[in-house]
C-alpha cells in the first residue's frame, strides 16, 4: 500500500494509490464490531433520527484501547468510519449538535492525529479512502466503483463521490509526470525531451479528467445534492449554523474547534499541477485558503506538492520554444476548463438551489461552500489566475 504519511519518491503513483482502500478489519474486537455496524447503519439511523441516541448510549470508554497497534491502512479505515459517524451526529437533525460526544470525539481526534490530519470529514476520507471495485478484475471506472460508506445513500450521493474517485484515477499519469519533471530538475537532467514527453502526458490525462467531470449531471441531480448530500459534509469553520465551532468533548480542553468541511479544494491534483506550471495565486485571502487546504491533505500529498513547487522551472524553461509553449498552454487550458466546469457546477448545484428546510435538514448557505468560503468568487479567481499563466494570451 502506498503510504500517506510521508512522501516516498520511489513510489509516486497518483493520489488514489495502487490498491483499493481497506473495507473492514479482520478478527474484530467488540468496539471494532460496534463501529463497523454503526457506520453501515448511518442511512437508517439518519432516517429515523436515532444517530445521536445510539452514540450517546455507548460506554464512556468506547474505543479506548491502544491505537498505535493499527497499521496505517487500518487507521485510514477507522478514520473514515469515525468521520462519517461524527458528521452524522453533528448534522443528523434539523439543529446541529454543538458538542460531539466523547465516545466519538476522543478516538477520532487520536486517529486523525496519527494520520497527520485534523478530525473532520476531509476529501481523503470521503473519497480517496472510501471506495472499492465491484468486480476486482476490472478497472477503476464509473461502472465499476462503489462507495464503502455514505450518509443517506442513493444514486446521487454515490455518483457524486464516484466521479471524484475516477477523476483521481484518471489524473494519476499527470501526477506521475509532474513528479518526473520535478525530479529531473532536482537531478539537473530536465531536458526539452523530458518536458515534452511529460507535458504531453499531463495534457492527455487532464483531457480524460475533464471527460469524466462532465458526466456529473448524468446521475447526480442538483436538488438532491443540495438537500440530501451537501448538508452532511459541512465543517464548522465560517459556518453560520455553528458560528463558534464544535466542541470535541474531552478534547482540546473542551474549547470549540474550527475546521473546514470536505471540499474539492482538498484534492491534491490541481495544486500539484499549479506548482508544476508555476501558476501564481495572488497573496490574498484566497491564497491563504489554498494554503490552509493543504493541512487537510494526507502528509505525503502535501510533501509531493512542496517537492514539485520547490523544483519546477517549467514556465521559465519553455520561453521561446514553440512546441513546449503550445504544450504548456494546452495543459493550462485543460486546468482552466476543469475550473470553469467546477464553477458551473457550483452555480447549478448550490447557488441556484434554495435553502428550504426538509426532513433531512438544509442545504446550507448559498454563498459559502462546504469548505466555508465564498465559493463563486474563489472558483472564478482560481480559473482566471490559471488563464493568466498561459504564455500566448
Amino acid at each position: 500500500m502506498q503510504s500517506n504519511l510521508k512522501l516516498d519518491k520511489n513510489s509516486v503513483a497518483g493520489f488514489l494509490g495502487d490498491y483499493e482502500p481497506l473495507r473492514y478489519l479482520e478478527n474484530k474486537n467488540k468496539d471494532e464490531e460496534i463501529l463497523e455496524n454503526l457506520s453501515n447503519a448511518i442511512p437508517k439511523l439518519l432516517l429515523t433520527n436515532k444517530i445521536r441516541r445510539q452514540i450517546d448510549a455507548l460506554p464512556d470508554n468506547f474505543f479506548s484501547h491502544d491505537l498505535t497497534k493499527y497499521s496505517e491502512e487500518e487507521l485510514r479505515l477507522l478514520n473514515v468510519q469515525f468521520s462519517f459517524i461524527a458528521h452524522a451526529y453533528v448534522w443528523g437533525d434539523l439543529a446541529p449538535s454543538k458538542i460531539l460526544a466523547k465516545q466519538i470525539s476522543v478516538p477520532w481526534a487520536q486517529i486523525s492525529s496519527l494520520l497527520g490530519r485534523p478530525p473532520i470529514l476531509s476529501y481523503a476520507s470521503y473519497c480517496l479512502d472510501n471506495w472499492h471495485k465491484i468486480n476486482p478484475e476490472d478497472g477503476v471506472t464509473l461502472d465499476n466503483v462503489a462507495l464503502n460508506y455514505n450518509f443517506l445513500g442513493g444514486i446521487d450521493e454515490d455518483w457524486f463521490v464516484t466521479i471524484h474517485v475516477c477523476i483521481e484515477h484518471a489524473a494519476k499519469p499527470a501526477i506521475e509526470a509532474a513528479f518526473k519533471i520535478a525530479d529531473a530538475y532536482e537531478q539537473k537532467s530536465c531536458s526539452d525531451a523530458v518536458l515534452q514527453k511529460n507535458l504531453e502526458t499531463i495534457k492527455e490525462a487532464m483531457l480524460n479528467v475533464n471527460h469524466i467531470f462532465r458526466k456529473m449531471p448524468e446521475k447526480c441531480d442538483p436538488y438532491i445534492y443540495y438537500h440530501r448530500v451537501r448538508p452532511y459534509i459541512f465543517g464548522w469553520k465560517n459556518n453560520p449554523s455553528l458560528p463558534e465551532g464544535l466542541i470535541y468533548e474531552n478534547c482540546f480542553d473542551d474549547k470549540p474547534q474550527l475546521f473546514r468541511g470536505e471540499t474539492g479544494a482538498q484534492s491534491s491534483i490541481v495544486p500539484t499541477l499549479d506548482a508544476l506550471l508555476n501558476v501564481v495565486h495572488e497573496k490574498d485571502e484566497l491564497r491563504e485558503y489554498l494554503d490552509e487546504m493543504k493541512s487537510y491533505m494526507p502528509p505525503s500529498h502535501r510533501g509531493l506538492i512542496k517537492f514539485v513547487e520547490d523544483h519546477s522551472k517549467v514556465k521559465e524553461d519553455i520561453a521561446g520554444k514553440d512546441v513546449l509553449t503550445e504544450l504548456f498552454d494546452d495543459c493550462c487550458q485543460e486546468i482552466s476548463i476543469f475550473r470553469s466546469q467546477h464553477l458551473r457546477y457550483a452555480a447549478d448545484y448550490i447557488h441556484n438551489q434554495n435553502t428550504k428546510n426538509t426532513l433531512f435538514g438544509t442545504g446550507g448557505s448559498k454563498v459559502r461552500g462546504t469548505g466555508g468560503t465564498p465559493f463563486m468568487k474563489y472558483l472564478r479567481k482560481h480559473r482566471d489566475e490559471t488563464d493568466l499563466t498561459k504564455q500566448k494570451k
